[in-house]
């Protein structure tokens, strides 16, 4: 049993090691770049209607560009992204701080997939969280799947039931990804790099989100915004 822990622990490693799309996206330009892709391949999807309902509501968006899930017996899953804050009434935008996720499990599971990941932040609790260095998802935070379809389908009640509303997408589809337990992490040295100086995340978001680096993540997120209000 050792043995077989050991030798998935190796290749987990080795999948997120050799993993190319965390070098592109390590630094924060490559972070920036990856999300507004992603944005745009999700919002392509006949289902994202409510994602952008959401969003426009939201106190901010988490995004991980590739999530790596890989197991063999031990499972796990890791992946580096970045945070926005939002204000609805004002509809400014903060940040962004960035940060990583990452979880463990067990069970029958083998092989590996890059899955890309939207957390929508809809209340101060949820958003709170994200201040701080480090969060856990389901435990400190509910997450619940985010709704897809078109609103008008959903009733009005939705948007209550979580702090935490997560899309995640693979092969171009709609998929789940179990986020219990995972772990969210402020990246202090990508913060540095960003920002010119030390920063937590809580003073990240408090920055205006400003800038030739950041605007076209922002343009992305606010066409989403508006094609779901057609």
């Amino acid at each position: 049993m050792r043995s077989k822990s050991m030798m998935a622990l190796f290749l987990f490693s080795v999948l997120l090691l050799g993993a190319p799309s965390f070098g592109e996206a390590s630094t924060p330009a490559g972070r920036i770049e990856d999300s507004i892709r992603i944005l745009r391949e999700m919002a392509q999807q006949k289902d994202a209607e409510t994602m952008g309902e959401l969003l426009e509501q939201a106190k901010g968006v988490a995004v991980f560009p590739s999530v790596i899930k890989a197991g063999l017996v031990f499972g796990g899953q890791y992946g580096e992204g970045l945070v926005l804050r939002r204000d609805p009434a004002t509809k400014k935008w903060y940040g962004p701080s960035f940060a990583t996720v990452a979880g463990a499990s067990w069970g029958l599971q083998i092989g590996a997939q890059s899955i890309a990941l939207v957390l929508v932040i809809t209340n101060d609790r949820g958003l709170d969280g994200f201040k701080g260095n480090n969060v856990k998802l389901g435990g400190d935070l509910a997450v619940a799947a985010g709704p897809v379809g078109r609103r008008g389908e959903l009733g009005t009640d939705y948007r209550l039931r979580a702090s935490i509303y997560s899309y995640s997408m693979t092969k171009g589809l709609f998929a789940g990804l179990s986020l219990e337990g995972a772990a969210i992490t402020v990246d202090r040295n990508a913060n540095q790099v960003y920002w010119g100086s030390p920063v937590t995340a809580a003073q990240a978001l408090n920055k205006n989100a400003s800038g030739p680096r950041v605007k076209p993540l922002l343009a992305e997120i606010e066409r989403i915004i508006r094609t779901a209000k057609k």
